[in-house]
């Protein structure tokens, strides 16, 4: 039996701008509800210029740490968290969801938001994570943020803004590029 040679995926975009929002797809939970936040965020280039169209899927526990399990997170009813949302970006290159604070999956883990990005040009989306900035004793001894340099360790920790919100800003190359992971297939995966 032959080995099968790997082939790139599709380039992601411009397709996806018309085919995957859908109605309130950035809102993990409505708009005031109790303990809601606003994540926002803009998406730069290596120029440092604003991304005008990519899409950010964002995964999440509850504010208490669990995961959500429920069926259904392309209905929104208002009232039930998700644990899942997607956002395109603006002609401004910001981004911007309504979501709670995540609690962390464990105790002493540091609570974080998995985030996946889609923008033209990319062969596959990226894969990268959004920390929550205050807990530096959980944030030190993280496994993910341990193992990077200290100036690198920054592109993943949000900062919070006055209101409570969070706002994170993604880079997708040059000077400060956003740490993206790699996610190896395991033998035997299919191709």
């Amino acid at each position: 039996m032959s080995k099968l040679t790997p082939t790139p995926g599709q380039t992601v975009g411009p397709f996806y701008g018309y085919a995957l929002p859908f109605n309130k797809d950035n809102e993990l939970l409505a708009p005031g509800s109790p303990g809601s936040i606003r994540l926002q965020g803009t998406v730069y280039d290596g120029a440092g210029e604003a991304i005008p169209d990519a899409i950010l899927e964002i995964w999440q526990p509850d504010s208490e740490g669990n995961v959500v399990q429920r069926t259904g997170s392309l209905v929104r009813d208002g009232y039930t968290f998700t644990g899942w949302g997607r956002a395109a970006v603006g002609n401004s290159g910001v981004f911007t969801f309504t979501t709670v604070n995540p609690g962390p999956t464990e105790a002493g883990a540091a609570a974080f938001i998995s985030v996946a990005v889609f923008a033209r040009g990319l062969m596959n989306r990226l894969f990268t994570r959004i920390y929550l900035p205050e807990n530096e004793e959980a944030l030190a001894a993280d496994p993910l943020l341990s193992s990077l340099d200290p100036e690198r360790r920054s592109t993943l920790i949000a900062r919070r803004d006055a209101d409570g919100g969070l706002t994170w800003d993604l880079r997708l190359q040059g000077g400060n590029e956003t740490v993206f992971l790699d996610f190896e297939r395991s033998e035997g995966a299919t191709q």
